[in-house]
């Protein structure tokens, strides 16, 4: 998808520097030109040597290089990208940039531009949330800049929380978004549901289940970068918003469907979220507390809103095309089968979800696509690699029979 596209890399001084060598590594395979702009910090953590090795270009690294002023240019460096992307961008080059410091090649290049910048978070938790690096990110986002993560994690700094750099994949696929010159469902919304719902026992209780919405999140993504408007209704995840994407947060499945209801008119709906099957009919208003010798409370239990159903519904309103999704134990195929034909959707993605497999929380899944045409048996693949299949199909889907008919 990047095939002619032309990108610079600043690389800035943070332990998360070492991720921008996988990053470029994923570019040149997409058919990316990467060309990289190292600061001085960022040679603490890469070499200019790596850089150059894995991007097949020279890298840049001083502002005041005769030879580069009279040949490139620092205004030209940055005019002749596509797109500029900040790996990582630290609390330091975020501050520069909002305040519209040329103090370093990397600084300046950033003021110079005219092209749009992705800039990939990474620092210590309490630097993330300082009221100073609020305000710089929300600056640069007014101007125009592009933020993909930071996502929730351990960090080098052995403390957890937001600050954690986005791993090379979701920038990758970011990039794709944003460059990404064929978009076929451009024009067409698209509604998108993620993750697990959490149903309240008391304040403290819940029931939910162990999905992780790295699927559900993918194929959001994969849709946003085919041009469609997203919406994501997403029940509670560690996974980083994908970028170009509204995302609506929720906890339980009632929530989940009136985010649904409110998000209007789509042309497609994909329920990918892991809805809990019951809610209990009476939360706890405070902590059900332990007694000594008593018996387990007993919890009355009644069924949740059923959300695919629901969208699958005959009616002006429903979307074109409603894609939901069977996540199974046993007989996969069959029930999946079976669920299509329940729900009233018109496709049904199946996925064993057993423990052994490792499909909640993993990276790879193996589905079966069930239509009216039958069957379609998938090799196991990334669940980006699910997603970007999936939406493909979509957009083949939603631009009529010959289309679709020209891809089998």
């Amino acid at each position: 998808m990047l095939q002619g596209k032309r990108i610079l890399l600043i690389v800035a001084g943070g332990i998360a520097a070492f991720k921008a060598l996988e990053l470029i590594r994923r570019l040149r395979e997409r058919g990316a030109a990467v060309r990289c702009i190292l600061t001085e910090a960022g040679t603490r953590f890469v070499t200019p040597l790596s850089l150059q090795a894995l991007s097949e270009d020279r890298v840049y690294t001083d502002m005041f290089s005769l030879t580069d002023e009279s040949e490139m240019g620092h205004i030209q460096l940055s005019r002749d990208a596509d797109l500029l992307v900040v790996v990582p961008a630290t609390a330091n080059i975020l501050a520069r940039m909002a305040g519209g410091l040329a103090d370093d090649l990397a600084a300046t290049v950033l003021l110079a531009t005219d092209k749009p910048v992705l800039a990939a978070p990474a620092m210590n938790v309490r630097m993330w949330t300082h009221a100073a690096t609020v305000a710089n990110v929300e600056t640069l986002k007014k101007r125009g800049v592009t933020f993909i993560g930071p996502n929730d994690g351990a960090m080098a700094c052995n403390e957890h929380g937001p600050g954690r750099m986005s791993e090379p994949a979701e920038i990758a696929a970011a990039i794709e978004s944003m460059l990404a010159a064929n978009r076929p469902l451009a024009g067409k919304r698209a509604l998108v549901t993620s993750g697990p719902t959490r149903e309240a026992i008391d304040p403290v209780r819940y029931i939910s289940n162990h999905s992780s919405g790295k699927q559900g999140h993918a194929i959001a993504a994969a849709l946003a970068r085919l041009g469609a408007e997203v919406t994501l209704v997403s029940g509670p995840v560690a996974v980083a918003d994908p970028p170009e994407v509204r995302v609506v947060r929720v906890d339980s499945a009632d929530q989940m469907l009136a985010a649904c209801l409110a998000a209007g008119r789509v042309d497609v709906a994909v329920c990918a979220a892991a809805v809990a099957d019951w809610k209990v009919t009476r939360t706890a208003g405070a902590k059900i507390k332990k007694k000594a010798g008593a018996l387990p409370p007993a919890l009355e239990l009644a069924a949740n809103p059923d959300i695919l159903a629901t969208l699958s519904k005959p009616g002006a309103k429903r979307p074109a095309l409603v894609v939901g999704f069977a996540a199974e134990t046993e007989d996969l195929v069959a029930n999946a089968i079976a669920k299509r034909g329940r729900k009233g959707c018109d496709w049904i993605v199946a996925n064993d979800v057993s423990p052994a497999i490792g499909t909640f929380g993993g990276e790879r899944n193996t589905v079966h696509l069930v239509s009216a045409a039958g069957v379609e048996n998938w090799p196991t693949l990334t669940k980006d690699e699910v997603a970007g299949r999936l939406a493909a199909r979509m957009a083949l889907h939603l631009a009529g029979p010959r289309s679709a008919e020209a891809a089998e």
